[in-house]
């Protein structure tokens, strides 16, 4: 089923971007699996308004078009940007919305898990819209050590790209070992844990499957900038 997409122009340029809407509902956040880490436990239920999310990370030629330069290891239009740390994502996306008028942001990492498991429409995939990882993202085993253009493996249930492996994407939170304590309303977890570690997600191009899985949870440190880290767009 065909969901609908908000189309975000940037004035002055000859770019946009697609956002998927994702009708909010309840699901199942973490796991209990054998295979599943500490830190994906306890798994428990989380209520996710709804919201939109873009289509792809953020690609290097949006970056370019807002910054007016490109930090990024692995260099190419349509590939993901990286080597940016939570608090340059944070300076994109306050330009993109003084240049927009809209209000992008982080996704929360609840967004996240709900949309990578493919929100109403989900089928129950270990990664992002499959049980293979080989048919939905790029890891260590095919990836040939490097980040590839965004869109070309399939996208999951809810239409959107790359959500397992490529790279890894920043969340708004701040990190904890657990989800014991986590809201379930679907909000920013951001008290307590360690106001300098942020949430990344979805796994990257150098990492094994594990990683990729819809589950899995990682973190850096906010001011870090690494080759295997981007980050996508929400709106409310």
């Amino acid at each position: 089923m065909q969901k609908p997409v908000f189309t975000q122009s940037i004035p002055g340029t000859s770019l946009s971007f697609d956002m998927i809407s994702i009708e909010g509902g309840s699901f199942r956040m973490g796991s209990e699996d054998p295979e599943a880490l500490d830190r994906e436990k306890p798994a428990h239920p989380v209520t996710v308004p709804s919201f939109y999310m873009a289509k792809y990370p953020v690609t290097q030629a949006l970056w370019k078009a807002v910054m007016g330069n490109n930090p990024s290891w692995f260099q190419g239009d349509q590939r993901p940007v990286e080597r940016v740390s939570w608090d340059n994502a944070q300076v994109f996306i306050k330009k993109l919305n003084e240049r927009t008028g809209e209000s992008y942001r982080l996704p929360t990492e609840a967004e996240w898990e709900y949309a990578a498991r493919g929100g109403i429409y989900g089928k129950g995939f270990k990664y992002a819209g499959s049980n293979k990882l080989k048919e939905v993202g790029w890891y260590s085993k095919n990836s040939h050590g490097e980040t590839k253009p965004v869109g070309l493996k399939f996208p999951n249930e809810l239409g959107l790209y790359d959500m397992s492996g490529n790279v890894w994407e920043w969340c708004e939170d701040v990190w904890h070992d657990t989800y014991k304590g986590a809201p379930k309303d679907g909000s920013a977890w951001l008290k307590g844990g360690d106001q300098h570690i942020r949430v990344v997600r979805g796994g990257s191009w150098d990492v094994n499957s594990g990683n990729c899985r819809v589950a899995d949870r990682n973190w850096s440190v906010l001011d870090y900038r690494f080759f295997n880290i981007g980050f996508r767009l929400a709106r409310s």
